[in-house]
């Protein structure tokens, strides 16, 4: 693990010339507005990093009506007067939500991480997720609710990818208008806590609905198949929990009645 001096170097932001060219020409294919929303607090190590990255990414971005089309919105937790640290679920900082907080990076997306935000931002821009049909139409079916958490460091060179494929899933799910998936992107260096809550040794590791089910970057269909099993799993069990509450409520009203 990096700590330390060590970790600080890791979440600086640094690009060189040559870097911000590249970052620029990457996002010269976005064509719809897309807004990033940084949540931060005073209490926050790499908060100022966090909005500096993506106010980098923000400016090389297009414009579209003499208006940048990465647009970045930043909440502190003190001046949140909507309540979007509670509407998007957010529940550390500094936390990067796209796709009105669907997909979330919880910890900077630094490193290797920015790869799979910056593919992220442009395929949400593009609204081309990449997945097959049979994907697609799976995933805006989900009848019960998917949570995916993956598990990334800024030093994998395979995270990037499986958090992209994730980010497709609920990017699929959510223009569908089921918006049964959302997923959560968790760098593991800055929540160690939850990291161990999974016993995560290795990166990508990926979490569905709180089980262990993936070590490494699964195919497409591996994660369909996985995620259509939670999502029966859990349309059960609110299909029961309705039942015994409907039932409750019965019972209530007999005992009132009597």
């Amino acid at each position: 693990m990096v700590n330390g001096s060590g970790m600080d170097e890791v979440f600086r932001v640094r690009f060189s010339s040559e870097e911000i060219n590249a970052l620029r020409e990457a996002l010269s294919d976005m064509v719809n507005p897309v807004t990033a929303f940084v949540f931060i607090d005073d209490k926050c190590r790499y908060c100022r990093d966090t909005v500096e990255l993506m106010d980098i990414i923000s400016r090389v971005s297009p414009k579209s009506d003499n208006e940048k089309l990465l647009k970045l919105v930043v909440i502190h937790r003190k001046e949140d007067r909507e309540g979007l640290f509670e509407k998007f679920g957010v529940y550390r900082v500094p936390t990067v939500a796209l796709l009105n907080g669907y997909i979330k990076y919880v910890g900077m997306p630094a490193g290797e991480e920015i790869r799979s935000l910056v593919e992220t931002i442009i395929r949400l821009s593009t609204g081309d997720s990449g997945l097959s049909a049979n994907t697609k139409n799976v995933l805006a079916n989900l009848k019960g609710k998917v949570v995916i958490d993956v598990f990334v460091t800024p030093i994998c060179p395979y995270c990037p990818y499986a958090a992209l494929l994730a980010n497709m899933f609920a990017f699929e799910s959510y223009v569908s208008g089921n918006k049964s998936l959302r997923v959560d992107i968790i760098e593991a260096f800055e929540n160690p806590d939850i990291a161990d809550r999974y016993n995560v040794f290795n990166v990508p590791t990926i979490v569905v609905n709180n089980v262990v089910e993936f070590i490494g970057v699964p195919t497409e269909q591996e994660l369909l198949s996985i995620v259509l099993k939670h999502s029966q799993r859990s349309y059960t069990k609110e299909l029961f929990d309705k039942a015994m509450e409907e039932l409750r409520r019965s019972l209530e009203r007999g005992n009132y009645d009597s």
